[in-house]
């Protein structure tokens, strides 16, 4: 299903904020070995993990940062969310609530 290059205009709310979020969110699930090292370290040091999480801290914030600056992820994301805006033009239910499980029985 392609999309219609004419309806490929962006909003400033979608640029700065809708996109961004969902490229947060795959970062995130793509840097999960980092996220989960951080964690741990964060968990297992307390007050101290200023100091003893730089390293996981590091790691992280590099992973997490060569997805922001890439170019064809920010377009993988952006047409994530355009599909979904499209979706929901013709439907009127949001992802969320279309991928939400309804109940069998009542």
């Amino acid at each position: 299903m392609a999309l219609d290059p004419a309806d490929q205009h962006l909003r400033h709310v979608e640029k700065d904020i809708l996109i961004p979020k969902i490229m947060r969110e795959k970062a995130k699930e793509r840097c999960s070995e980092q996220v989960q090292d951080f964690t741990k370290c964060c968990k297992n040091s307390g007050v101290l993990m200023v100091v003893k999480c730089r390293k996981e801290n590091s790691a992280l914030k590099e992973c997490l940062t060569a997805y922001y600056d890439d170019p064809a992820f920010y377009e993988e994301c952006k047409m994530e969310y355009l599909k979904e805006r499209e979706e929901f033009r013709k439907t009127g239910i949001p992802t969320k609530k279309r991928l939400q499980k309804v109940p069998t029985s009542m």
